[in-house]
């Protein structure tokens, strides 16, 4: 027989840690962590202490805690994830925090797209804080987009999404805001393997990891309102290159931000 005691001591083994155990456990049994404190001796069923063996294995082996739970929290919204998709980093919030910065002044309906949308967190981040945004997002990816849209359903949010790649389905259109938070891991990025049960397409382009932030700077003109922005996420090593392929391309006003960390993670320009 497995109980909880014995669930938590068999993680340790692992070599998982113990918050996301019980993290596992709490979603396995439906219950909150307090209640596993006082219930240490409460019994697994055979079905659940199977359940529960398989994900140790599999966190143990580097599978994404989001991945396992099925959902991941991101400003503020609880989203699903699947392995179809990135999981929502904190450091992305950086970015839709700027995005509601340059919305909330604005009066009337501002056209906002995000470009590689995944999940959907930035685009559905976005309507969530700022309702009056008419939001867009666009993903290559029809399983992601498949997620993405399951996403905006069940939280009620009103976001248009396309199937295509970067600016393909987005012909004659043109917004206020483009964001995006595009592959850009360099395709010998020795972090990489660590991350193998991510979708690659979604982590790299491959080379030196600016080809996809590149294809967007280089259309972000075609599709921008004039005064419109264009904010991209980008590694913590890439904002001088950003910022001269933004102020290259045209843009003006070209500033970072920085992400929990103090890095440089978001580049953004203004087009005149």
């Amino acid at each position: 027989m497995t109980t909880v005691a014995a669930a938590l001591a068999q993680a340790r083994a692992l070599g998982v840690d113990r918050v996301d155990a019980t993290l596992l456990l709490c979603a396995l049994l439906d219950r909150e962590r307090a209640w596993l404190i006082t219930h240490d001796d409460a019994a697994l069923t055979p079905e659940q202490s199977a359940r529960l063996e398989e994900q140790l294995r599999r966190r143990a082996e580097g599978e994404p805690i989001a991945y396992l739970l099925g959902r991941k929290e991101f400003h503020g919204l609880e989203l699903a994830v699947t392995a179809d998709t990135l999981v929502p980093r904190p450091d992305t919030e950086t970015l839709v925090d700027w995005a509601l910065e340059l919305l909330a002044p604005q009066d009337g309906t501002r056209r906002v797209v995000d470009l590689g949308t995944g999940s959907g967190a930035i685009a559905l981040a976005i309507k969530h804080r700022h309702p009056a945004a008419q939001v867009e997002a666009v993903d290559l990816s029809a399983a992601a987009l498949v997620v993405a849209r399951s996403n905006a359903e069940r939280l009620g949010l009103d976001v248009h999404f396309h199937h295509g790649s970067w600016w393909q389905p987005l012909a004659g259109r043109r917004y206020a805001l483009i964001v995006s938070n595009p592959p850009y891991i360099a395709g010998d990025d020795p972090h990489l393997p660590a991350l193998r049960h991510e979708p690659r397409h979604a982590l790299t382009p491959e080379g030196d990891g600016l080809a996809a932030l590149r294809e967007i700077i280089d259309g972000a003109p075609r599709h921008l309102e004039p005064g419109g922005w264009l904010l991209l996420e980008h590694g913590y090593d890439q904002a001088e290159p950003v910022a001269a392929l933004l102020r290259a391309g045209g843009f003006v006003d070209v500033a970072l931000r920085r992400d929990l960390a103090g890095q440089p993670r978001v580049s953004g320009g203004h087009w005149p």
